[in-house]
């Protein structure tokens, strides 16, 4: 236990100290030599440090009698019980309980707690250690490049040839500087924009993807659209967040590089599109999950479309353009609001938002039923495939989805469009390898919210740039900002 527990317990303290706790990991703990992958007092990865017999001697063999699950809402819960647990290898869960562990994510609150159970965890084994947790895109940099995470091959036993399916950039997001996969997702998240058909119609004269397309296909495209939005008093897009994740998943580098932060050129093209658009009316100046930007999402909100990676729907755009909800006893057909009447186009640049991943934790005593998670939600086509119909969730399994697409499968939400062809499309071009650190949460939500007086006209540029400076370095004490 020993390592991990202190390389735990100083991570911790210091990111208590510095309120590092949405994406903590400082430069002192890296080693530029592998990547930035964390080390140890002695320099050497704590799972290496565990022997080859115990490893395989886990892999095999559960000892734990209960399996904890830690997670921030009930999304995965859902998906493991009604995908994993009726396919579930028995054998494996004679005798164990499953308990699941859920903190909301407010405050940083889940990865408090998270870290909390992980500094506690036991190298031995034992019913109060985490066996399974999940990750986000925002702050999954911390863990992988910590010894928090199992390596998914090596120590988990799940194979390249289960993995092969997979979109790549989902594991280039989980795969730290020596090469080691340390996490694996059910779903990937391409982004489209999604559009209000009756605008289209209104202003566009036709509501076709294809057509539509056309006016959006590139960023000189979307603002001559957005000009004749304006003019029929209709905004482009809701708020100052809405075309951020096109551009800072577009980025040449990381956030944060050799311990100094860097403010890449596609941050600056977002920074000066927003002002511009903002200035123009071409959005309603709303953040993003506020009453504004959720209001335009009713089919005559006022807004023409928004970005939407693929749990966007079922989450989000579906529920909020709703006029009776389900709970209400409102049913998903046409006439309820605007179902049925939005569509999806693949806009002008690939992006991905958002992706939930799942790891499996160093010190777990129930490491084959990690494994068995990991095969039937992640790699398991009929039960991927599953999952996409039923939930509109698109999986992270190329063959799963390639079916359905070849099944004619169509999404009545957006009326009957296939938009899983153009997800498929998108997913191919997202490349993250290099593109992500452990800083990125608090980089990106620091510097929007800095933008944001800027943008409404109470500050220059470069008062809201010193903010974010300023913000920055009070949040990462051990960062260079200038």
């Amino acid at each position: 236990m020993a390592q991990l527990k202190r390389f735990l317990a100083g991570t911790m303290a210091l990111c208590v100290a510095g309120s590092l706790m949405t994406a903590c990991g400082g430069s002192e703990d890296k080693d530029s030599s592998n990547g930035g992958a964390a080390k140890s007092a002695d320099g050497k990865n704590s799972i290496a440090d565990v022997s080859a017999a115990d490893t395989e001697k886990l892999k095999e063999e559960n000892t734990g009698k209960k399996y904890n699950i830690y997670c921030w809402n009930t999304e995965f819960q859902s998906r493991f019980e009604t995908y994993y647990w009726p396919n579930k290898d028995e054998a494996l869960w004679d005798g164990v309980e499953v308990n699941w562990v859920i903190n909301p994510n407010d405050d940083n609150n889940y990865q408090i707690k998270l870290d909390e159970a992980l500094g506690k965890q036991n190298k031995d084994g034992g019913d109060d250690n985490v066996d399974l947790f999940l990750v986000e895109a925002d702050y999954c940099q911390k863990y992988v490049t910590s010894d928090a995470c199992l390596d998914v091959i090596g120590e988990v036993g799940v194979t390249k040839d289960d993995l092969k399916n997979q979109y790549a950039y989902t594991q280039e997001a989980m795969t730290d500087g020596n090469g080691t996969l340390k996490g694996v997702s059910w779903q990937a998240t391409p982004g489209l924009f999604m559009y209000n058909a009756e605008y289209a119609k209104q202003v566009l004269g036709t509501d076709d993807p294809a057509e539509v397309q056309k006016a959006v296909a590139d960023w000189d495209k979307f603002a001559e659209t957005a000009q004749k939005m304006a003019d029929a008093g209709i905004a482009m897009v809701a708020g100052f967040d809405d075309t951020y994740r096109c551009f800072s998943n577009n980025v040449a580098g990381p956030w944060v590089q050799d311990g100094k932060v860097v403010i890449d050129p596609q941050i600056d093209e977002w920074v000066k599109q927003t002002k511009d658009y903002t200035d123009k009316g071409y959005n309603k100046k709303a953040s993003l999950w506020d009453e504004t930007w959720t209001a335009g999402q009713k089919i005559d909100g006022g807004v023409f479309g928004y970005f939407y990676s693929t749990w966007g729907i079922p989450f989000c755009l579906l529920p909020n353009t709703l006029d009776k909800s389900t709970d209400e006893g409102g049913e998903l057909k046409e006439g309820n609001g605007g179902y049925g009447k939005w569509r999806a186009c693949e806009g002008p640049q690939a992006y991905f938002w958002g992706g939930t991943w799942i790891c499996g934790a160093y010190g777990s005593d129930n490491i084959a039923i990690t494994r068995d998670i990991m095969l039937k939600l992640t790699c398991d086509t009929d039960i991927m495939a599953k999952i996409t119909e039923t939930e509109q969730d698109y999986t992270n399994n190329k063959e799963a989805i390639k079916k359905l697409i070849d099944g004619g499968y169509t999404n009545p939400f957006l009326g009957g469009q296939d938009h899983l062809s153009l997800l498929s499309s998108a997913a191919e071009n997202i490349n993250m390898s290099g593109k992500l650190s452990a800083y990125d949460q608090g980089c990106n939500e620091t510097f929007q919210g800095a933008m944001k007086d800027y943008f409404n006209g109470n500050s220059s540029y470069d008062e809201a740039l010193a903010k974010f400076k300023t913000d920055i370095k009070t949040k990462y004490g051990d960062l260079t900002v200038d």
